[in-house]
Formats: C-alpha cells, sequence, structure tokens
C-alpha cells in the first residue's frame, strides 16, 4: 500500500471514530440536558449543581457506549485502570463543563432557562474536545500487537515487488 493510500486509511478510521464518538456524544448531550432539565424544573436544586448532576448521569451513559460501541475493537484489559481514566478524564470535562455554566450563572448572572441551557451546551462542547483527546489517548488505546501486524504485513507489501526479480540465467 502507497503512503497516500495508508494515510487515507488512517483517516478514513479517525473518521469513522469521529462519527461514532459523535454520536455517543450527542446521545449523552439529550440525557445530559434531559436530566439537568428535570432537575431544574422539578426541585429547587442550584442550576450549577443540578447541571453537574446531569452530566454525572452522562458520563455513565456515556461510558458504556463508548466502551462497547465507539472503541469495541480496543484493549480490553485493564478493565480497572480504563474505568479509574475514564472517570478522572471525565471528571475534569466535568469541571470544565460546570465551569462555564458557573461563570454564567453567578459571574454574569445569566441563569433564565434558555441562557442557562446555551452556557450547559457551550460547556459541553469545549469539554467535548478534552474529553475526544483524553478518551483515545489515555483511556480507550489501540492495541499495540494489531497495529504493528498491520505495519509489518504494509512494509512486507511494498517489499515484494522488488525482491521477486530474480536473475536469470545468462547468456554470454
Amino acid at each position: 500500500m502507497s503512503e497516500r493510500g495508508a494515510l487515507r486509511t488512517r483517516l478514513d478510521r479517525l473518521a469513522r471514530e469521529v462519527a461514532k464518538f459523535g454520536a455517543v456524544g450527542a446521545l449523552g448531550l439529550v440525557v445530559n440536558i434531559a436530566v439537568s432539565n428535570l432537575i431544574w424544573r422539578t426541585t429547587d436544586i442550584p442550576v450549577v449543581r443540578a447541571g453537574l448532576m446531569g452530566t454525572v448521569v452522562a458520563i455513565l451513559f456515556n461510558y458504556v457506549g463508548f466502551r462497547y460501541w465507539t472503541y469495541r475493537d480496543r484493549d480490553k484489559t485493564g478493565r480497572t485502570r480504563e474505568l479509574m481514566l475514564f472517570l478522572l478524564f471525565s471528571a475534569v470535562g466535568a469541571v470544565i463543563e460546570t465551569g462555564v455554566l458557573y461563570a454564567a450563572t453567578y459571574g454574569f448572572g445569566w441563569n433564565s432557562p434558555v441562557q442557562s441551557n446555551v452556557f450547559k451546551i457551550l460547556g459541553i462542547s469545549i469539554a467535548t474536545l478534552f474529553r475526544f483527546w483524553s478518551y483515545r489517548t489515555w483511556v480507550f488505546r489501540a492495541m499495540p500487537a494489531k497495529e504493528a501486524v498491520l505495519d509489518t504485513e504494509r512494509f512486507l507489501e511494498q517489499r515484494r515487488p522488488s525482491d521477486e526479480v530474480a536473475p536469470g540465467p545468462v547468456h554470454l
């Protein structure tokens, strides 16, 4: 396979990963917003606390979606480590997400239902960039053996044509 073909394959794989991550994330967004709004409208829990509760429910939902769909082909050894890293990076994402909502609510006084939802979604968007990078880099790591085998096969495919030229009999 040529370098251009290998690049295209990697970009196609990345595009599929981003699409799957986005699909799970979109469903997680619906869960997050639905839970947050349900709590905002039915309880006296403050806006930021209710938003954080929605985030926690969405994190649990997303873990199941990422592990069993988006990254189902990734390394499954060390589930405890994987879950701990997922929760750690999710917590950092929750701080980013909740920080935006907190700044809007308490820093600027923007706490109408529409404003709360807008800043909740803005915080989720910023946190999503961090989560995508951290999950694919640290949590759901590619299996190194599979990648090594594929790289070796590609290398051998590139070497074969020149190796197949065998010297024929020499006629004088």
